[in-house]
């Protein structure tokens, strides 16, 4: 199939060997204007570098991006996706996922910005990313031509990708010893895949986590926190108020120093294959624990029933790539709706790996001590339990009689 004709092709470029020969392979493929894009989205690596890289490669100064995105990554991405208290086949906190259709939104803008007619990404053909990147781009302008060199070039190994860039004068960074794995890291987790992580049976050496202390590392005494919660999002850490991007940070350095956020699995990716993936979550874990804690008093109990069974339908949408799709927007419209009420504070206490809430409470608490404690009360009578059985056993009743 012939290359379509492009002008000029926004990069998601991080200034690695990846993007950086792709930058080069657009150049010489294409006889393309490049234009790099960079993101802050809390990744926790100096991000100024790709601009020396990528004026090194030719790349004009206005044609140069680098975004610090973190506030509305956390505020208008990782926070709504928390509200519906969202995991991907039981265990995944979507941190990668969730990062994608920010990316591409951005790289849209910047396209209409400068007047580019294509938008490239380093996504391999095998995995999730493509998806979601392109998914992404194409709802947001449907005109848009998509470079993914990936599924074009033969540069399908490590060694091939080093003589391209030594033949071509990329030049190649070295910081001692390479990690074996496939990483990446937002300011909501960082994955790990590849290695030895291609046996499931292997485990990780502890070498491999950077993000979280070993739990039998972690400190012998627990330490407790309290979160404040408005309309189902974060506003507060021990009554300090902080921006969104701030409390996740802070949530990530408790997770850190007490071993929280590390899991282990084997998802089944979108494009059909399986795939072992380890994660650190630190901060999110906790996120995630003291949010349906809040829920727990301030829901209703067939509102959150609701949640609960649309929430995996909703992950499944993030993490195959439909954040702009019309169904994800309207589960967001009712999950948000739910969250009105979600207000007060939750206790956590943190040791060696586990978050243990403690203590909530809120002035929407639909939690009434009058009705359920143990002891003699005055405005709950027991006898009417009677016919409440009755009726919801009528049917097993009327059965039980034909047999």
């Amino acid at each position: 199939m012939a290359k379509k004709e492009v002008k000029k092709v926004v990069l998601a470029y991080s200034g690695g060997l990846d993007t950086s020969i792709i930058l080069k392979w657009l150049q010489d493929e294409y006889n393309a204007e490049v234009v790099t894009f960079t993101a802050d989205i809390g990744q926790g690596e100096e991000v100024e570098p790709a601009r020396e890289k990528a004026l090194k490669m030719g790349i004009k100064p206005e044609n140069i991006f680098i975004l610090d995105i973190q506030e509305e990554f956390v505020k208008d991405y990782v926070f709504p996706m928390f509200r519906a208290n969202t995991i991907y086949e039981g265990e995944y906190l979507l941190g990668t996922s969730i990062a994608r259709p920010l990316i591409a939104k951005k790289q849209i803008e910047i396209a209409k910005k400068v007047g580019a007619d294509a938008v490239a990404h380093g996504a391999t053909g095998k995995g999730n990313d493509q998806v979601r990147f392109e998914i992404g781009y194409l709802s947001l302008n449907p005109d848009i031509t998509v470079i993914a060199p990936w599924r074009e070039w033969d540069l399908n190994s490590r060694e091939k990708l080093l003589r391209y860039a030594e033949k071509h004068g990329i030049p190649i960074e070295k910081h001692g010893q390479k990690s074996p794995y496939s990483m990446d890291a937002n300011l909501l987790h960082i994955s790990y895949e590849g290695g030895i992580l291609e046996d499931p049976w292997a485990e990780p050496e502890e070498s491999m986590w950077r993000w979280s202390v070993s739990p039998e590392k972690a400190p012998n005494t627990p330490e407790y926190i309290e979160i404040t919660f408005e309309n189902g999002d974060p506003i507060a850490i021990n009554d300090s108020a902080m921006s969104p991007a701030t409390i996740l940070r802070t949530l990530n350095e408790y997770g850190n120093k007490h071993g929280i956020g590390r899991i282990d699995i084997v998802e089944n990716r979108f494009v059909g294959m399986k795939s072992r993936g380890c994660y650190e979550t630190p901060g999110g874990t906790i996120l995630l624990k003291a949010h349906r804690a809040i829920e727990s008093i301030t829901l209703d109990r067939e509102e959150a029933h609701l949640k609960d069974s649309i929430m995996p339908k909703y992950a499944e949408l993030i993490y195959n790539g439909f954040w702009f799709a019309p169904e994800r927007e309207a589960l967001q419209a009712l999950i948000d709706n739910t969250q009105k009420n979600v207000n007060g504070v939750v206790r956590l206490k943190l040791y060696k790996g586990n978050v243990e809430v403690v203590g909530r409470r809120s002035d929407n608490s639909l939690f009434d001590a009058n009705y359920c404690t143990f002891e003699e009360d005055e405005v709950y009578n027991q006898k009417d339990a009677e016919g409440f059985i009755k009726l919801n056993a009528l049917r097993f009743i009327i059965k039980g009689k034909q047999k």
